[in-house]
């Protein structure tokens, strides 16, 4: 097997740096011109003469792991054992990458040599932002000789994977292990006395109740006011809906809105299996994309984690008409509809108002958005110039008509989440609990 050799940069600043000299001794002794090409020849010579000083590749291994998380630290380290000459520079590699891995699609490798396992060891840190299975396509190494004037360099064709999948940090965090632990909808099965549908027992009225569970009867017959204690649903239909649009691509803290969401979602679901109701996911761009079935009980939950890894990145925008009939012509009874969106133009934010609508009419609705921290930020900040202050105009425009918009699918009797992307999942469980102790899912 052939290494080509190269020239370093050593060996390119030396040639720069002998052009201006070789036109010095053209110009004082035109006889001694033979003296800049036997120059060049003797700085060739002496390079390829470096690169097979600079011995062969013995072994290397690139450790990568095959599964991670969005959003999450991957590490990717390189080893590699050289037959060479002591003296020489620092080898060098370089990947090629898929763009989930790193937006520029390569990444650089130094390599230092490690002493305990007598071979050179270099590694980089990537932050994958984006879902998916991430290819490792190729690898370049090179290895100087001992004079740094030429290098040998390899290339290599991989054919390594790396599967990322939804962030699940929220879901392994202590506060929410603690909080399941200690949570009327924990880890056992029981039954639960609440502000369901289902009757469990009677309690003497007691000020601040909900009149409506007065029992007027069992009230006339003891003389005394009583209210009915019902028993926390379970098995409710939670349906969790993602605009997949070009909006909810857009980045919010280096990850797109999408993901944010989904990480959302995940942590919310964990929670709702885990209470005993019944999961789906669907998904929707300009027409439909990911349907599932509904899933019950907390060891479905690694197939919602999977299936939510399959929500993909659409630059186009939403179809909220086709997305919304086509959601509510497949649910047969009254659910809790989480709708995960995002809008930006007004024309379409009237066919989305349009669309929840008519999910309305049959079901319960909670529309969950990221809260914009750009546009917040810009409407706060005190204009200095001109142009921020034109910026400031603009972001307080897009504000209101946000705000409008809101308001009116509140006056339309959909619940709404907006908050910042660290928060989201907690207020979402937090208003998922409240909904569920109500009773007003079944």
């Amino acid at each position: 097997m052939t290494f080509p050799i190269v020239p370093t940069a050593r060996s390119a600043w030396l040639a720069a740096l002998s052009a201006p000299l070789a036109i010095v001794i053209a110009a004082a002794a035109p006889g001694a011109w033979v003296i800049a090409p036997a120059a060049g020849a003797a700085l060739l010579a002496l390079m390829l003469l470096d690169g097979l000083l600079a011995g062969h590749l013995a072994e290397w291994q690139l450790h990568v792991r095959r599964d991670t998380e969005v959003g999450e630290p991957l590490q990717l380290a390189l080893v590699a054992d050289f037959a060479r000459s002591a003296g020489g520079a620092a080898p060098m590699a370089a990947l090629a990458l898929g763009t989930q891995l790193h937006r520029s699609g390569s990444a650089a490798l130094s390599l230092v040599f490690d002493a305990e396992i007598s071979a050179w060891h270099g590694a980089v840190t990537l932050t994958p932002n984006r879902r998916g299975t991430a290819s490792i396509s190729t690898l370049w190494l090179r290895w100087p000789g001992p004079l740094g004037l030429g290098a040998r360099q390899i290339r290599r064709d991989l054919d390594q994977e790396v599967r990322i999948w939804p962030d699940l940090a929220p879901v392994r965090s202590p506060e929410l292990q603690n909080y399941l632990r200690d949570a009327q909808y924990g880890l056992i099965a029981r039954r639960i006395r609440g502000e369901g549908t289902q009757f469990e027992a009677l309690s003497e009225y007691e000020p601040g109740m909900d009149r409506r569970r007065i029992d007027w009867k069992a009230s006339a017959r003891h003389a005394r006011l009583y209210a009915r204690e019902n028993e926390s649903e379970r098995n409710n239909q939670i349906i969790f809906a993602f605009d997949c649009g070009q909006a909810m691509c857009e980045p919010v803290d280096g990850l797109p809105r999408i993901d944010r969401a989904v990480t959302a979602m995940l942590t919310a679901s964990y929670v709702a299996l885990k209470g005993g109701d019944r999961v789906a996911l669907f998904g929707f761009a300009r027409q439909p994309n990911l349907s599932t079935p509904f899933l019950s009980g907390s060891r479905a939950f690694p197939h919602l984690q999977s299936a939510a890894a399959g929500l993909d990145y659409h630059a186009e925008e939403p179809n909220f008409t086709l997305g919304m009939a086509t959601l509510n012509q497949r649910l047969q009874r009254r659910s809790l509809i989480i709708l995960f969106t995002d809008f930006t133009d007004p024309a379409g934010a009237e066919m989305m108002i349009e669309s929840v609508g008519r999910l309305v009419e049959k079901h319960l609705v909670l529309f969950v958005t990221l809260e914009d921290t750009d546009v917040s930020a810009l409407t706060t900040a005190e204009p200095v110039n001109i142009d921020a202050l034109a910026m400031a105009v603009t972001a307080e425009t897009l504000a209101r008509q946000r705000r409008l918009v809101l308001q009116r699918l509140r006056q339309m009797g959909v619940d709404i989440i907006e908050a910042p992307w660290d928060r989201i999942g907690y207020r979402l469980i937090d208003r998922y609990l409240d909904i569920k102790r109500s009773g007003a899912i079944g």
